[in-house]
C-alpha cells in the first residue's frame, strides 16, 4: 500500500504540472489515480479531486495573475455562474451510482480528448483580446453549463473552460489558461460543497495529494509558453483518450453485471 501511495503522489505532481501549464487536466488525471491506484470509491474520488484541483488552481492563478494572464471580470462572472451549476451537479452526483459516474466521466474524457487532438481554430479578426468585456449573459450561460458538468462528474473544468474562454470569449490562449484557473477554483469548491452532503473524505490522503499537486503546478506555470502548445495538447489529448477508453473497458461490464443482477 505504501508503494501505491508513493506512485499516487508522483502522479499528483503530473496533475499539478498539467494545471499550471494547460489550465486543465487536473480532474481528468486525478479521478483515475484516486480510483485505480489508491482504490477510492468513485464518488469519494470525484469529491476529493474537486478539493485537490480547486486548491491547486487557486495557487496557480496567483502566478498567472502576476504575469498579467488573468481577466478578473470575465473569470469571476464565469466562475460565479459555474459555482451554481457545480453545486447542483455535486448534489445530483451524490445520488448516482458510482459505476454510472465513472462511465459519464470516461465519456467526458473522450469528448475532451478529441477536441484537444483536433485543436482550435485561430481567432477571427476583431475578437476580444481580453481588454474589452464580453457579454455578461453569454458568460453566465457558458459558466452554468460547464459548472454542471464539473460538479456532476468532477471533470470538464479546464478543458471546457479554456476552449469556452478562447473560442467563445475570444481571449488569447495564455490569458484563457490563466483565467480558467480562477474559474476552476471557484467551481471546484462549489462542487465539493455539494458532494460533502453525501461523501466522507480521507483527509490525510487528500491533503498529501494536494501538496504534491501544488508543487507540480509551480513547474507547470514556469513551463507555460516554453513548450509548443499544439504538440503538447495533441500528446496529452491522445493520453486522455486512452485513459477514457480504459475506464470504459473497466466499467461498462460492471454496469451490465449490476443491471443483470437487479
Amino acid at each position: 500500500m505504501e508503494s501505491l501511495v508513493v506512485v499516487a503522489l508522483l502522479l499528483a505532481v503530473l496533475v499539478g504540472v498539467s494545471l499550471g501549464l494547460l489550465g486543465g487536466g487536473g480532474s481528468i488525471l486525478t479521478v483515475p489515480i484516486l480510483t485505480y491506484v489508491l482504490g477510492m470509491p468513485p464518488r469519494e474520488a470525484i469529491a476529493a479531486s474537486l478539493f485537490i484541483v480547486g486548491t491547486t488552481s487557486a495557487v496557480s492563478v496567483i502566478s498567472h495573475a502576476r504575469a498579467g494572464r488573468v481577466v478578473w471580470r470575465t473569470g469571476i462572472i464565469f466562475g460565479l455562474a459555474g459555482m451554481a451549476g457545480a453545486f447542483a451537479g455535486g448534489l445530483l452526483g451524490g445520488f448516482i451510482a458510482g459505476v454510472v459516474l465513472l462511465i459519464l466521466f470516461a465519456g467526458m474524457m473522450i469528448v475532451t480528448a478529441i477536441a484537444m487532438i483536433k485543436g482550435r481554430k485561430p481567432r477571427a479578426t476583431g475578437e476580444s483580446d481580453g481588454a474589452h468585456p464580453l457579454p455578461v449573459m453569454r458568460i453566465v450561460i457558458d459558466g452554468l453549463l460547464v459548472g454542471i458538468a464539473t460538479g456532476l462528474v468532477g471533470a470538464g473544468g479546464g478543458f471546457l473552460v479554456v476552449p469556452a474562454l478562447n473560442l467563445l470569449g475570444g481571449l488569447p490562449m495564455a490569458v484563457a489558461v490563466g483565467t480558467s484557473l480562477l474559474v476552476i477554483a471557484m467551481k471546484s469548491f462549489a462542487g465539493l460543497g455539494g458532494y460533502l452532503f453525501s461523501v466522507q473524505l480521507d483527509w490525510p490522503v487528500v491533503l498529501g495529494f494536494t501538496a504534491a499537486a501544488v508543487a507540480g503546478s509551480f513547474v507547470g506555470v514556469a513551463l507555460a509558453g516554453k513548450i509548443p502548445e499544439r504538440a503538447l495538447r495533441r500528446a496529452f489529448g491522445i493520453f486522455v483518450l486512452a485513459m477514457g477508453v480504459f475506464i470504459l473497458v473497466q466499467e461498462v461490464p460492471q454496469l451490465f453485471k449490476s443491471l443483470a443482477s437487479a
